[in-house]
Order: C-alpha cells, then structure tokens, then sequence
C-alpha cells in the first residue's frame, strides 16, 4: 500500500496518540502486494443492497470494488462511508471508482479514515481509455496541446485550433469527417465581419458559404473566398501517422493523471480495458484489469495485459465482464470458474467479475447464484489450494507489434487508433498472432517495439509481425 501523503496526514495525526503503530503499517504495507484478490464489483447507489452483496460474498472473497457513478458526487459520501466502513468490517480489500475530475478526488480523500488504510487498494480511475479511443468519443482538451481536439465514435475528428503560425489567421474550426469530407468554419474580421464556412469533398470541390455577422445574412461564396487550399487543409489535421496518435493519446491520460491526481499521486491507480493495454501503462496507470467475456480470446487478452506489464514493470489483472449484450449477460458459471482459474495461472494479481446492467431487477444485479457458487469454488478448489500456483503458467515466447500500432486486434478489420481501418500490415499481424496464440497459448505474450523497454533478455523465443511462426 502506498502513503496517501495529503489525505492521510491530518487523521494520521488525530488518532497517533490512540494508535501509534498505523504510520509503520501504512509505510511497511507494501507487502500485501504479494497478495491474489478477487472479488466482485458494486454499481449501484443503494448501502442495502451493498450490505447485502458483501454479506452474499464475504466468506469466498476477500474484493469488493465499489464501481458506483453516483456514489462518488460530494452529496451521496456518507453513503459511500457506510458502504466502506461494513466492506472494512467484513474484512474486504476495496478499490473505489472515482471518474477523472481533481474534485472527485478531493471529496474522497477527504472522506478517507485512516482505519480503512489496510484495506485500501487504489482508485480506480475513469474506464477504458483503450476502448474510447479505437471505439468511443475522446476529448483531448486535457492534454498539453493548445488545440481542442475531439475525436467521436465513427472516426471524425473535430479541432479548435488556437497559436496557429502568423499565415494561418483568426483560429478556425475545422471537422475532418470519417467519409473525407472536411469542413471550415473560419472567422474573416478583414472586410467586415463574417463566417466562412468551406466544405471539402473527396472529389476535390469545394463549396463555401457565407454568414455576414452584421445583419445575419448568408450568401453563397465565390472560389476567391476558399479560406484555405485542400492541402493545407490536409496538413492540419492533427492526427497524422501511428505515432503523433499514440503520442496524444499518452499525453492525454498522462496529463489526467499528473494534474488531476495532483496531491494524491501515491495512491496506485487502476483501469479496465479491452484494447490498448500498452498505452494505459505507458499513460500511467499502476494497474491495467484486461477484460475477459466479451466473447473473445481469453489468451490474446492476456498475452497483451501481460505482455504490457512485464515489460513495463506493472501489475495486472482479469475483469470478467460480459458475454451477450442482453440478459443473462454474463456467461454461465462454469465458463466463468474457468476463466478465473485461467487468469491466476497465467499470473493475474486481480480478479473481478464486473456486476452491472441497466434495468436489472434481480437481487444481485447480472450476478446468478450460479456465479456466486463458481466464486466459491475458485476460493476453495484454486485459491486457497496450495497445490494450484499462481502465475504458474509463464509465457516464453513473444509477438513483437510494431511501435505505436494502435490496432483494435479483434478481427482482422478492426481499426488503428480508432481513426483508421486496418492497413497492409493488419492481415499479416492477424495471422501471425493466431498462429502463435494456437501454438503457445497462454505461453504466449505480446508486445511493441519501443526503445523504452528492451525485451531480448525476457523470452526465449522471440518472434516478429512480419515473420512467419
């Protein structure tokens, strides 16, 4: 466990004469690092059901990540004490959610009581960055760049530009649509005052219109008012190869974590992700928990969280989450028993079954009896069996991907940083990683180059995208 400097001082210094030993606890608790944890999450916003969730799995787990959107807000933290306080009382670890705002963290570490401090494992802090990058919406307005960047779910990309160079006047607006469409919404305050709006085709028209800001008039614009040519267009597009995304996308989450964890930073931060495990440790986040369920393959999961954390010096783990995207959405126990056990041989320190969905009406949520029976049986039969190692699986081998490859890895047309369809690399990568997965599985790791992290020294086998196994 690491010291939480600013929010455990003051109660550090309320309860010293009381309890003398809690600061050599808390400095000397790194060693429960060493310990496995699995447990289960908790979505909701009611302490009832809470309660009554610890209670269903208190004796076969020893996690409960409390995983409420709600929770967190400043006016509901008395309920989130009361949830902590019974987990501690239960003699469960925590990890609390926390989204990406300094004010959530404020309020929590401002709530914290240095008693749960034993049993405090991290923040788990914003989710998927990974997923909302190739598959979501991403604003890099906290990032360093001066620009407004936001990039949507289809692939457009829409940029304030701000500090533009001394040719480029008046910080325009500019839409970059996933089809090749790109349009301009410029300000000219040079003869009078005016919009122009420019829309580029593919075909390589233009169209342009004109918002006369004195009297509100539009009117069609000739080609003298073209604000800018296609190529200079094109050339301001600020997504221009593999590694000025990756680099962005680093820097994004890097600065979220500096700035809005400022004052807290010794807490270890986690997040769960499906895509882009090596860039969320390369951000800065302690602990990546790979997504394990939605129907893909479990050992590519893993070859890439694990790849991801060997390399960097991490730690990993499994969130099991869903199956289908409707009820019953989890899979059934015994897949789930599996995949447990699966995660824990091959070295997982975590485990989680992610217990969420809207409009359910059933007592613990998606979570079945027939989960909560797998759950035991992970405790009993693999867990506390000695004879069942964890980490036991090692991976000799590894794929090498090429640096800053930000591809989705799905299927074979999944997409690069969620900007591009796959390239002429994508179908050599797939095949070659299906190959390996069927010859190695879970002895298998994947990696990128990346000068930062030399692995020669790490595996006994070493193979590249662009060979043959």
């Amino acid at each position: 466990m690491k010291v939480l400097k600013k929010a455990l001082i003051f109660g550090l210094l309320a309860i010293a004469i009381v309890l003398p030993s809690v600061g050599i606890i808390l400095l000397n608790s790194d060693s429960t690092q060493e310990q496995f944890y699995v447990g289960v999450t908790y979505c909701g916003d009611s302490v009832i059901e809470a309660k009554k969730l610890i209670d269903k799995v208190k004796n076969y787990t020893n996690l409960f990540v409390l995983q409420s959107g709600t929770l967190q807000y400043g006016h509901r933290l008395d309920e989130l004490r009361q949830i902590i306080d019974y987990a501690v009382e239960s003699d469960l670890y925590f990890i609390v959610y926390l989204s990406q705002f300094q004010e959530h963290l404020d309020d929590w570490f401002g709530l914290f009581d240095p008693l749960w401090a034993n049993h405090f494992l991290g923040v788990y802090f914003g989710d998927e960055p990974g997923g909302k990058m190739v598959d979501g919406y991403t604003n890099f307005l906290k990032g360093s760049s001066k620009n407004i960047i936001e990039k949507w779910a289809d692939g457009s990309v829409k940029v304030n530009f701000a500090n533009l160079p001394p040719n480029i006047e008046y910080d325009p607006e500019i839409t970059y649509y996933h089809n090749g469409t790109v349009f301009v919404k410029k300000y000219d305050l040079n003869d009078g005052l005016k919009i122009i709006y420019a829309t580029y085709y593919i075909n390589g028209t233009v169209s342009v219109k004109i918002e006369e800001l004195v009297g509100s008039s539009f009117q069609h614009g000739s080609e003298t008012d073209i604000p800018y040519s296609y190529e200079t267009v094109q050339n301001m597009y600020p997504f221009n190869n593999y590694d000025v995304a990756a680099d962005l996308f680093i820097d994004l989450y890097r600065s979220i974590l500096t700035n809005e964890t400022n004052g807290y930073s010794d807490a270890t931060y986690f997040t769960s992700d499906y895509v882009l495990h090596w860039f969320d440790y390369k951000s800065g986040y302690d602990v990546i928990l790979a997504q394990v369920g939605w129907n893909h393959t479990i050992e590519q999961d893993i070859a890439l969280v694990r790849g991801a954390a060997r390399m960097q010096d991490k730690k990993w783990g499994a969130i099991i989450t869903w199956k289908y995207n409707h009820p019953p959405y989890l899979d059934s126990g015994e897949a789930i028993f599996d995949q447990m056990k699966i995660s824990y041989e091959a070295g997982a320190e975590y485990v989680v079954l992610f217990n969420y969905a809207e409009n359910i009406t059933t007592p613990y949520d998606t979570l079945q009896e027939e989960h909560f029976v797998a759950l035991e049986q992970f405790w009993n039969e693999v867990v506390q069996n000695l004879d069942v190692k964890q980490g036991s699986i090692k991976a000799d081998a590894v794929l090498v991907l090429p640096e800053n490859y930000g591809w989705g890895m799905r299927d074979p047309n999944d997409k690069i940083w969620g900007l591009w369809g796959p390239d002429e690399k994508s179908s050599q990568i797939w095949s070659t990683s299906q190959s390996l997965l069927e010859q190695y599985g879970l002895g298998l790791d994947i990696i990128y180059e990346d000068s930062q992290f030399p692995f020669e020294e790490k595996y006994s086998k070493i193979f590249y995208w662009n060979q043959t196994p």
